[in-house]
């Protein structure tokens, strides 16, 4: 999760059932977000041991799909209203009503109660788009329409209502949120490789099949902190013997930027800041954007030579990168910047939200000077240099996805990076600690565009005492 974080602190093979702050101690925000990590995965284990990998309440069973050919020019899917569960995380597919305006009194008597179901091009979380062909649905039946749930996290710039407008302007803020986010979307037949029978559980088997190959991922990465050869003893800001060369603490963020294989071009960027480091857009004119705020230090501020990106709502929840734009001019009165280029078409809307957020990679390895191409390339089986001896290593023949990255808390007092590591010292292999994706098959969309429900359905555990079995 994107924020401004100490370290992240949560490791569920440790088995801690809570956190408990001591008196006159340090209050720290990891171990309130531990805290909410264990409640968070206490439940939902529970939910899904007792449900299974998916299912929904019977008589509120949600997301229902129906099959609508040809709806104004494009094939379409209604998505019924109700809560599902997907690994143990709740779902909800009402739709809220839009409600009346306030000169117009109270609701009319004939007002539904029942909210309208979503369809597939306006499901909240999606943002689809008719003219890419990615979003539209498949050309050709039969198809296979399926749940993906992530969650990620959601910051003052992107959602101001999580500001408290008291606290004055619009630099402080307060607490993030995470949000869960579903999408229904359809994998064609021929992607789901050969069906082994007919009938829903045969076609429940082969989706399993292809959503343990999509969660299952294979890039690893190690990080460490070596001294650099030649680096300048600062008695002053950091011990002499210190690998890690950093003035301050840091949580280090390292992101895939552009998916695929190290050997087809796949790309990564970096933030010391966990990509924190936000600056809301109030306007946008071809390649200058104006800001709502140049950041509140010389540390959290914008500069030429800046690598950033133009995200918004809708961006962040589509997960396809857009290229990464170069600060090249700063107009501190008119709170201005302008960018290498203009951002991608259809990101930077101000009905989403957009705000630019600072990545801070270099060439070098060092804080300053050089020149980058936006992301950089991945090199696996050496270490590669990010900055004050902070290094990283990906593990040859690596697969890596958009948005899946690693965080390392980088400590002045013990001059290294915090970092598992065998017996002997050395740094371990570690899997993404995101983008975590869940899956659960909804219904089959036969040839004659029939619909065959795929979806588990449970009821109550308890219920009237006199139906209660004796004995």
């Amino acid at each position: 999760m994107y924020g401004d974080l100490s370290r992240v602190t949560f490791r569920p093979a440790r088995n801690y059932a809570a956190v408990l702050h001591q008196q006159g101690r340090v209050q720290l925000d990891a171990d309130a977000n531990e805290q909410i990590a264990i409640q968070l995965h206490h439940a939902r284990a529970l939910a899904a041991d007792l449900i299974g990998p998916h299912g929904g309440p019977a008589r509120a069973l949600g997301f229902a799909i129906g099959y609508v050919p040809g709806n104004r020019e494009l094939d379409d899917l209604i998505i019924g209203g109700g809560r599902y569960y997907v690994d143990g995380i709740p779902l909800d597919a009402g739709r809220p009503a839009p409600g009346v305006p306030a000169e117009a009194g109270r609701r009319p008597e004939s007002a539904p109660d029942e909210p309208a179901p979503w369809t597939y091009w306006e499901q909240p979380d999606a943002h689809l788009d008719p003219e890419l062909a990615e979003d539209r649905l498949p050309d050709e039946l039969p198809y296979l329409v399926y749940l993906d749930v992530w969650e990620r996290a959601v910051n003052a710039a992107e959602d101001p209502e999580i500001r408290e407008i008291a606290l004055g302007g619009v630099l402080p803020d307060t607490a993030a949120r995470i949000k869960t986010l579903w999408q229904v979307r359809a994998l064609p037949a021929a992607e789901l490789g050969e069906i082994d029978g007919e009938g829903p559980e045969a076609r429940r088997a082969a989706f399993a099949e292809w959503a343990a190959e999509r969660q299952s991922g294979s890039a690893w990465l190690a990080a460490r902190a070596e001294r650099p050869e030649g680096a300048d003893d600062k008695p002053c800001l950091v011990r002499p013997d210190a690998r890690y060369r950093g003035p301050e603490n840091q949580l280090y963020r390292i992101e895939i930027h552009d998916g695929g294989t190290a050997e087809r071009d796949a790309t990564f960027k970096w933030s010391r800041d966990n990509g924190s480091v936000v600056f809301p857009i109030v306007g946008l004119d071809g390649g200058w954007l104006e800001l709502a705020t140049l950041g509140g230090d010389g540390k959290l501020d914008l500069n030429a030579g800046d690598w950033v990106e133009v995200v918004d709502t809708a961006y962040a929840s589509r997960q396809r990168p857009a290229p990464l734009l170069q600060v090249e001019e700063v107009d501190l009165p008119g709170r201005r910047v302008r960018l290498s280029d203009e951002p991608a078409p259809g990101v930077g809307a101000q009905h989403h939200n957009p705000y630019l957020r600072r990545w801070d990679q270099r060439p070098t390895g060092g804080r300053g000077g050089g020149k980058v191409e936006g992301a950089l390339p991945i090199a696996e089986g050496v270490w590669l240099d990010l900055e004050d001896g902070v290094q990283v290593y990906f593990e040859p023949g690596g697969s890596y996805r958009a948005g899946d990255h690693w965080v390392t808390a980088a400590r002045t007092v013990t001059g290294t990076v915090e970092w598992p590591r065998d017996v002997t010292g050395e740094p371990l292999l570690q899997g993404p600690a995101g983008v975590a994706h869940h899956y659960a098959p909804l219904a089959w969309i036969a040839a004659d565009g029939s619909v065959e429900d795929l979806r588990f359905a449970f009821g109550r555990l308890a219920g009237p005492v006199e139906n209660a079995i004796e004995g």
